[in-house]
């Protein structure tokens, strides 16, 4: 019996991929062709790049954990309660991931600055979101929340319920069942969601500038550093953006057999 013919990608398909990864590395190479390395350690020092990137791994990880924290329970709704306009509370949730991030900036400040909707009862107690570290954590949060909840309202929505039902039968309560049974089944989905909202938080711009501001070693994260360094200096905003690419690309690689299982 003659060999079945293997499955072969179309001509076509192959062009059109290969034009698409061409489309997304061409920019990256020219990073690095263009990228001053004889002056890597003073470009960097000089442009205040380490503090920056100090600030924006605690920013993202903290808008990560707290997208997680108030995200997930938001995708539980969504997924398993049936709720009255639901469809409209999903849009409005999920807005802030086509919003422009500065519209998003400028609708934390009326509600969240000092003369905002909430901010003033906050002011009244002493406590400022703008122009600190916690602004930069609340802005990045607001860009970041909508890629959890996606990511785990799809797998509550995957999840094959019989399994919660078995525990359930077998007399586990409800906080035993989520723990031991449902939150093991969302594991990748919530690692996924971790991730992709860690990686949006890292690369904010809009939202963080426009709300928490561009004060060095406050709320100067490494997008907004190469932002300024690109007004005087290119050369340092060209490595300032190869560190960005180098901790995403480390991340994602690391996590690409959780987020990216195949």
């Amino acid at each position: 019996m003659a060999d079945l013919p293997r499955n072969r990608t179309p001509l076509v398909i192959t062009a059109l991929a290969a034009m698409g990864i061409l489309f997304v590395a061409l920019p990256l190479a020219a990073l690095l062709v263009r990228a001053p390395w004889s002056h890597l350690i003073d470009e960097l020092s000089s442009s205040g790049a380490w503090t920056a990137l100090r600030l924006s791994i605690e920013v993202s990880l903290a808008a990560a954990a707290l997208s997680l924290i108030l995200g997930a329970p938001v995708a539980w709704v969504l997924a398993r309660s049936k709720i009255p306009g639901r469809s409209v509370l999903r849009a409005i949730v999920i807005l802030p991931l086509v919003l422009p991030p500065v519209v998003g900036g400028v609708g934390l400040l009326a509600a969240l600055g000092r003369r905002g909707i909430a901010g003033r009862w906050l002011d009244a107690i002493g406590i400022q979101l703008t122009f600190t570290i916690w602004g930069a954590v609340v802005a990045t949060t607001f860009v970041s929340i909508p890629l959890v909840i996606l990511a785990v309202e799809a797998g509550l929505r995957s999840l094959d319920p019989r399994f919660e039902q078995a525990a359930s039968t077998m007399g586990a309560s409800r906080g035993y069942v989520l723990r031991h049974v449902t939150l093991p089944l969302l594991r990748p989905q919530l690692a996924a969601g971790l991730v992709l909202a860690w990686a949006r938080a890292l690369g904010e711009f809009g939202a963080t500038i426009t709300f928490a501001g561009n004060l060095a070693g406050r709320t100067q994260t490494l997008p907004l550093a190469v932002y300024q360094a690109r007004q005087t200096d290119p050369g340092a905003a060209i490595l300032t953006s190869l560190l960005l690419v180098a901790m995403s690309l480390i991340v994602l690689v690391s996590m690409r057999d959780r987020v990216f299982a195949r």
